[in-house]
């Protein structure tokens, strides 16, 4: 997979080098590409936004830097044919592990990291022409800008990505993969500071186990979110 970043903060995305996404990168699994927005703007003051029409407080970032730069993206021999815009915005569609092996399955993902009351309607509304546009909240809350939205969604998407995780299994019993919480784990030592591991874990049936296990997912998740589960 390749993914695409647009930000005018592109020190944000260092971290990209670490863990296992660091090595997704050193194997070619993954490949990224950060992209500063000041460097196609033509004025000393290196300008990407400006007030908004109608009014109101903030600024909005101009449509010039970004065309200018998805158009070099889109025209790299490299690029695919048709990749997905996401636009973390508080506007979007929420992000959910549906939506993350959804596309984790994409060839090509380009992030656009807006600032300030957001990215001028029109980059959107002219690319859709181009690619898939995907407006993405990752939850309801507002945050500065989309850098970190955007690195939480890349992490999330990456290490769906066969060869990222080293088990596989492990992607299976996680939270919201069966639409419920994860159940608890457990670790040696049995017994730490007069706290005891659950003795059905200690018994080797694996079928109680599993029943254990759907009990404490249920458990969990009506305690917790309720939400998630059937009416």
């Amino acid at each position: 997979m390749r993914i695409d970043i647009v930000t005018i903060f592109p020190e944000f995305f260092a971290t990209l080098d670490v863990s296992l996404l660091g090595k997704a990168r050193q194997s070619g699994l993954l490949q990224t590409h950060v992209h500063d927005l000041r460097d196609v703007t033509t004025d000393k003051h290196r300008t990407v936004d400006d007030t908004p029409y109608g009014g109101g407080a903030g600024m909005v970032m101009k449509p010039e830097p970004w065309g200018d730069t998805l158009d070099a993206i889109l025209a790299d021999p490299d690029s695919s044919q048709r990749p997905v815009l996401i636009v973390p915005s508080p506007a979007g569609e929420p992000f959910t592990q549906v939506v993350a092996k959804e596309l984790s399955q994409e060839e090509q993902l380009i992030f656009a990291c807006g600032r300030y009351e957001g990215i001028d309607q029109r980059v959107s509304d002219h690319f859709a022409t181009r690619m898939t546009v995907r407006p993405i909240s990752l939850g309801d809350y507002v945050l500065n800008g989309g850098e970190v939205a955007s690195l939480a969604m890349i992490e999330a998407i990456g290490r769906l990505i066969p060869g990222v995780v080293g088990n596989p299994d492990s992607l299976v019993e996680e939270s919201h993969e069966d639409g419920l919480l994860e159940y608890p784990s457990y670790t040696k030592p049995a017994v730490w500071r007069d706290l005891e591991v659950p003795q059905v874990l200690l018994s080797g049936n694996h079928a109680a186990i599993a029943a254990w296990r759907h009990e404490q997912q249920l458990e969990r998740t009506k305690r917790i979110r309720p939400d998630l589960l059937p009416e």
